[in-house]
């Protein structure tokens, strides 16, 4: 798989999660420590965040890290 599509793949993953727990983007950056930005970037694959930057994600949407990355590869 190409980055560019991991990436995709990453960021409709969380936007979904983050849909389903009726959150905000800027609720999320706020819950995080980071801009609206920041969340807007990843959630377009446009960015490459680090382990750590998933695991605040996952905090902020209170679900496990391994949940958005689980099967993303499919």
């Amino acid at each position: 798989m190409k980055k560019e599509d991991f990436l995709n793949k990453l960021g409709v993953r969380i936007r979904e999660i983050r849909k389903e727990k009726s959150i905000t983007q800027t609720q999320l950056a706020h819950s995080v420590g980071k801009d609206q930005q920041s969340i807007q970037r990843l959630e377009a694959g446009n960015i490459n965040p680090t382990l750590y930057y998933l695991f605040e994600i996952s905090e902020g949407l209170g679900i496990s890290l391994e949940r958005i990355i689980i099967n993303i590869d499919k």
